[in-house]
C-alpha cells in the first residue's frame, strides 16, 4: 500500500531578490493577518516592502539565502529511510510561503498515486498561523482538484516521548561541555500576538507543556529555566516574556545563558541570525558570562523516530493524530 507523507514547513527565500515576495506571501496569509483579502493584499504589499531591507540584511548573514529547504529535505530523506522498514512510503516537502508550494507538489503526489496521505507539519506545537494554515491550504487544493484520497493529519506532538527525549538529550550534550554551571536555561519559541491566543489558539499552552515534559527528563540536572518568546513584530501586544528582554535581565545578573529553540526543528533566520548573532551580542553587551545555543533538532535520531511513530500511529479523533488533548477553551485546535 503506497502512502505519501507531506512535510509542511514555512520556507524561506532562495536569494536576496526573493526576500520581498517571500514576505508578501507570509503577510498575505489570512491565518497571519485576519482581515478581508481586499484589505490584506495592499497591507501585505506595504509591510513586505517596508521590512524587505531589514530582512535582506538578515539573509546576508546566512549566505544570501535561507537553508530551510535543504534542511527540510534532509529530514524528509531520513524519515523516508526510517519508514521504508515499515512499508511503501514517499515523503514530499511543501513550503507555505516559498517554493516548493503546495499547488506544485500536489501534482507530484497525484502522479505517485498513493492510497493514503499523511499530513505532517514540522511545527511540534499547533498554531492556526502555522500548522493550521498549511493544513487548510492543502485541503482546499484537494477540493479544488477534486482529489479524494484517505488522509490522516498529524495535528501536533508537543509531548511525544521521542520528541521530548530528542530535546532533552540535545540539552544534555550541550551543558555537559560547560565548565561554568552558573547559567539560565532559556527556552525560546516564536511569539504570537496575544489576540491569537485569546481567540483560542493552543500554541502557548502547548509550548509550556513541551517545556514541562523536557524538564521532567532533566530533573536530575537541577536546572534553572525560563520560557520566552522571540521575533516580535508590529505594534500589537505579543505573548511574553520576550526572549531579548529576558536575555538582558539574566545577563545583568552575570549568569551564563543556554538557549534552546523549543518550537523550531530546523535552522533558519530565527536561530542562525536572531539567536546566534543578535541575541548573543545583546547578552555579551549586558555582561553574561557565556552564551551557548542548543542546535535545532534537525535529523537528530530521536526526533526522526518521533516523526516515524506519529506517522504509524492510528487516528484518534476523526482523522487526526496528536500527543495530547487540548482543553476545551482552545477552540482553534482542529481535533475538536
Amino acid at each position: 500500500m503506497k502512502k505519501a507523507v507531506i512535510l509542511f514547513n514555512l520556507g524561506g527565500p532562495d536569494n536576496l531578490e526573493n526576500v520581498e515576495p517571500f514576505l508578501f506571501n507570509l503577510f498575505n496569509d489570512p491565518a497571519i493577518i485576519s482581515i478581508p483579502s481586499f484589505l490584506r493584499y495592499p497591507l501585505a504589499k506595504f509591510i513586505s516592502k517596508r521590512r524587505a531591507p531589514i530582512a535582506r540584511n538578515i539573509y546576508r548573514e546566512m549566505g544570501n539565502r535561507s537553508p530551510i529547504l535543504e534542511l527540510t529535505e534532509q529530514q524528509a530523506k531520513s524519515l523516508e529511510k526510517n519508514l521504508s522498514i515499515q512499508g511503501n512510503y514517499k515523503c514530499f516537502v511543501v513550503m507555505r510561503c516559498w517554493h516548493p508550494r503546495a499547488a506544485n507538489v500536489i501534482k507530484k503526489v497525484q502522479v505517485y498515486n498513493p492510497e493514503e496521505i499523511i499530513l505532517l507539519p514540522l511545527y511540534p506545537q499547533f498554531s492556526a498561523t502555522t500548522s493550521g494554515s498549511s493544513i487548510n491550504e492543502w485541503k482546499k487544493l484537494c477540493e479544488k482538484e477534486n482529489y479524494k484520497v484517505k488522509t490522516k493529519t498529524i495535528c501536533c506532538y508537543p509531548t511525544e516521548d521521542s520528541f521530548i527525549e530528542s530535546h532533552a538529550s540535545s540539552i544534555k550534550r550541550t551543558i555537559k561541555k560547560l565548565n561554568d554551571k552558573n547559567f539560565k536555561l532559556i527556552f525560546s519559541a516564536h511569539g504570537l500576538p496575544e489576540s491569537k491566543i485569546r481567540k483560542g489558539d493552543p500554541y502557548q499552552w502547548q509550548v509550556e507543556e513541551t517545556v514541562k515534559e523536557i524538564m521532567l527528563k532533566l530533573a536530575d540536572e537541577n536546572l534553572d529555566y525560563a520560557i520566552t518568546y522571540q521575533s516580535r513584530v508590529g505594534p500589537m501586544k505579543w505573548i511574553g516574556p520576550s526572549t531579548d528582554e529576558e536575555i538582558v535581565k539574566y545577563s545583568k545578573e552575570k549568569k551564563g545563558l543556554v538557549v534552546v529553540p523549543v518550537a523550531f526543528v530546523s535552522e533558519h533566520s530565527e536561530t542562525l541570525v536572531e539567536l546566534d548573532i543578535e541575541y548573543k551580542k545583546l547578552a555579551e553587551k549586558n555582561g553574561c558570562s557565556f552564551y551557548k545555543r542548543v542546535p535545532a533538532l534537525g535529523v537528530e535520531e530521536n526526533f526522526i523516530k518521533a516523526l516515524t511513530k506519529l506517522i504509524l500511529k492510528p487516528e484518534e479523533r476523526g482523522n487526526f493524530v496528536s500527543s495530547l488533548t487540548c482543553p476545551n477553551k482552545f477552540t482553534k485546535c482542529p481535533c475538536k
